[in-house]
């Protein structure tokens, strides 16, 4: 072969390996600027999801109270919000321990474009007082919007069934998450940085950086624990938690022994106690209650004034069995209408616990353990 061909070949190859690499880096560049102007204009992947298969979040509906907010100012703040409904009551406490991650979320994220909304529907009809909630709200520390869904009306519209519920809505107003009780914190606020970074991209807004999750320690159950205990005769249908003879009698004062012996999982009134539809009234100045339980913590949700005395295991409750609400020795004065702690413990264990009432009038409603 000539030397003249054998250039113009070397030469051919080389400017077509020229041509190539120019092109390849043209292309590149057309990537780049395409994905910035999409970026700019909104139409990245996030504007791609297909949100046929959510549900838009239902509209609040007979709200009796807004607390932290009004109708207007709520409405105005929705709008492009990327929104947390938590579906809760106060005297639960499984929504009770949900509050301190609900709390620092809003106080994490509301600037970024999180709007958190408390619905508060009512286990018991006294939830249903303003003022009680707004006891609870200063009492755990809410600033957020709370709205007092009296009737479960928007429980219903978001066909709801336990407490506590949080469903999160993105800013199209599309459900995009639900999760039901506690737990699960960590995928929750995934979740929300997710759905706020989905907002700033289509709002065209800057993005923020990847922020660390709440690190708040959660309460950890006992697998085998005794469950609820209700008091009031409807609460209580179908559940067999009365252990004593006289059982229920509906809006009737019964007289209730002293029980020879008593069964675990089961609740001993003793007294004269009159038998309602959600809980117990004592009739009499004095009475007592009697529970085998398995658990480490126990609760008890009352209402009206009275002083109680605490015994376990037939003396008087020990410092280290305490729980966060029982003042000194073993004593424990409730006023209004709440959930009150009572034993507090680091390990599950069977025990007899005894609670001495003293005031007529006194109302018990339920019992929980954790």
């Amino acid at each position: 072969m000539k030397a003249e061909i054998k250039i113009a070949l070397i030469l051919g190859v080389g400017i077509a390996i020229a041509v190539g690499i120019i092109s390849v880096l043209f292309s590149s560049l057309d990537a780049e600027f395409e994905s910035t102007t999409n970026l700019e204009n909104g139409n990245n992947s996030v504007n791609l999801i297909d949100k046929s298969k959510f549900k838009m979040a239902p509209d609040l509906v007979g709200i009796a109270h807004y607390l932290n907010t009004t109708p207007k100012q709520l409405a105005s703040e929705m709008e492009g919000k990327v929104v947390l409904y938590d579906i809760w009551t106060y005297s639960c406490i499984n929504c009770i321990r949900t509050l301190p991650f609900i709390t620092t979320w809003n106080d994490k994220y509301s600037d970024e474009g999180l709007l958190i909304i408390g619905i508060h529907s009512p286990e018991f009809e006294f939830e249903k007082d303003k003022k009680n909630v707004e006891l609870a709200i200063a009492k755990h520390g809410i600033t957020y919007p709370v709205v007092m869904d009296n009737e479960w009306e928007t429980w219903n519209a978001f066909e709801n069934r336990y407490w506590p519920r949080k469903y999160i809505a993105d800013h199209e107003g599309f459900l995009r998450y639900d999760h039901i009780g506690e737990g699960a914190y960590q995928e929750t606020e995934k979740i929300i940085q997710q759905l706020l970074e989905e907002r700033s991209v289509s709002l065209g807004l800057q993005i923020a950086s990847a922020e660390s999750l709440v690190e708040i320690e959660e309460f950890e159950h006992t697998s085998f624990r005794t469950p609820e205990l209700y008091f009031g005769y409807s609460l209580a249908q179908g559940r067999n938690q009365l252990g004593s003879e006289e059982g229920f009698n509906q809006n009737k004062i019964t007289k209730y022994d002293e029980p020879d012996n008593i069964q675990l999982h089961k609740f001993y009134p003793v007294g004269e106690w009159l038998n309602l539809e959600e809980g117990m009234r004592l009739e009499l100045e004095s009475g007592s209650v009697k529970v085998l339980y398995h658990a480490k913590e126990v609760n008890i949700v009352t209402a009206n004034q009275a002083q109680l005395e605490i015994f376990l295991d037939g003396v008087p409750i020990d410092e280290k069995f305490s729980g966060e609400d029982i003042e000194s020795g073993n004593n424990i004065t409730v006023v209004e209408p709440d959930l009150y702690n009572i034993i507090k413990s680091e390990k599950p264990a069977t025990h007899e616990l005894e609670i001495k009432i003293k005031g007529k009038g006194f109302e018990l409603y339920s019992f929980t353990f954790g």
